[in-house]
């Protein structure tokens, strides 16, 4: 590899252009750049929270029970953080894991 290989731009991450919260606050759908639309539970997305708090830093195991999370779990609030990711804090108070764009895509389902 040439150091202009290293150099390059890195390929635009994948990125969400419309996000929409369920009415019941139950869950997020999400269209993307290519036209595909996904959907995850606020259930889901709780269980897969990447921050600190539910990930080893260290050795990245997930710290966080998932059968610990109440299948009733909302999402109280959605927030952007910059052009790159989602915040949201739950009904069980938890709110400080930040949703990459391609951590939305890999853990959201298409939608039939």
């Amino acid at each position: 590899m040439s150091f202009w290989d290293r150099i390059k731009p890195a390929p635009k991450p994948v990125s969400a252009t419309d996000v929409q919260l369920a009415p019941d606050a139950s869950g997020l759908s999400l269209t993307w750049e290519d036209g595909t639309r996904t959907s995850a539970t606020a259930q889901v997305l709780r269980q897969q929270c990447p921050c600190a708090a539910c990930v080893d830093e260290w050795t990245s195991r997930r710290t966080l029970d998932p059968g610990r999370v109440p299948a009733d779990i909302r999402i109280q609030l959605l927030q952007p953080v910059g052009n790159y990711a989602l915040t949201l804090t739950f009904t069980d108070g938890h709110g400080t894991g930040i949703y990459p764009w391609p951590l939305l895509r890999e853990i959201t389902q298409p939608q039939g």
